[in-house]
Formats: structure tokens, sequence, C-alpha cells
């Protein structure tokens, strides 16, 4: 196999498991188990734990966001496609191995004083935040340029409490209401 190959397998094992079980939960030699690989491969391509998160994070956050854009821009123009993240919400959260934020879920186990993945993820929100936004520039016109921000931040602490409540509850009504919430903001 490929080094890259092999990288690339590193991290879609430890995203499943660190997804599915937590990073704390998941340790190098189940990784280095489920993976199939020797132990002295996996520090071949990551030095630490930590560096095996930050990929997953990437991982996690690259492929979200390619498909929340794709989804959305298949989206009648106008504030369908604003509202569409909340439908591409609710079929994530339909899928079987929903289990929440994988940034919330990794940031409440990590150490406060843990910057390099404290960071990953406060650049990934920062960047969806950016995404919604985006949204709103493109799609309605009669909000101010001033208000975007404001505006993209609502709707983002909707959805993220919307992730958050839905699997707290394991129902989608967080989700529906969210989206009505939303609904009203841009109206």
């Amino acid at each position: 196999m490929k080094h890259s190959e092999v990288k690339n397998k590193i991290i879609e094992t430890a995203s499943f498991l660190f997804y599915k079980n937590g990073y704390n939960s998941t340790g190098i030699n189940e990784i280095i188990s489920e993976a199939g690989i020797a132990k002295a491969t996996l520090y071949n391509h990551f030095k630490s734990k930590e560096d095996i998160c930050l990929a997953y994070l990437r991982y996690k956050n690259t492929t979200f966001i390619q498909d929340i854009k794709a989804f959305t821009s298949s989206k009648v123009n106008g504030k369908t496609q604003i509202l569409a993240i909340f439908d591409f919400l609710e079929l994530f959260f339909q899928d079987k191995d929903f289990n929440g934020c994988w940034c919330i879920k990794t940031v409440s186990e990590i150490p406060f004083d843990n910057e390099k993945i404290r960071s990953e993820i406060q650049t990934q929100k920062n960047n969806f935040i950016q995404f919604i936004s985006t949204l709103i520039t493109n799609n309605i016109d009669t909000i101010e340029a001033e208000q975007i921000q404001s505006i993209s931040r609502q709707i983002y602490l909707l959805y993220e409490s919307a992730v958050g409540e839905s699997h707290l509850h394991q129902l989608d009504w967080p989700i529906k209401e969210a989206k009505k919430i939303c609904t009203q903001i841009i109206a």
C-alpha cells in the first residue's frame, strides 16, 4: 500500500473510532488494531495522538463542508438555500452513525490548555459561520451588510444547538424548531 493510502487508512480508522467512542476512550493500540498496521507504521505517519486528532478534525470538516456546500447549492436560490443547512442536518441526524458534533465532543475531552486542537476547532467553527454569511450574502439582498455577521452567528448558534439537542434527545424536533426560528430571522 502506498504511503498516502496508509495515512488515509489511519485517519479514516481514527475518525470512525474518535467519533463513535470519543477521543479519550480511543487508544492508539485500538487504532493500530482496527487499521491493521504496525505501531511503527502509525508513528511513521503521526508523531502523537494529538496529531491524529488534528487529522481527524480536518478530515471530518473537509467532508462536512464539501457535503453541505453541495447540498445547499442544489437548492433553489433564495432563503431556501439558507434553510437547507437544517435539512442537511436532518439527513445527518437520520444517519445510523450520527453522534453529535465531532468538534464539541472533542473539545469537551481535551485539557483547556490544548491550544492546537482548540484552535483547529475554532477555525472550523469560524469557517462555518463564514459559509453561512456567504449563503446570506448570495441569497438575500434585503439584509444590510453590517447585519450579515450578526445574523450569521445567530443561525450558527441555532444550528449548533440543534446538533447538540437532537443528539441529546435522540429526536429531530430541535432541528425542526431551529429551522422555524431561522425562518423568522431571515424573514
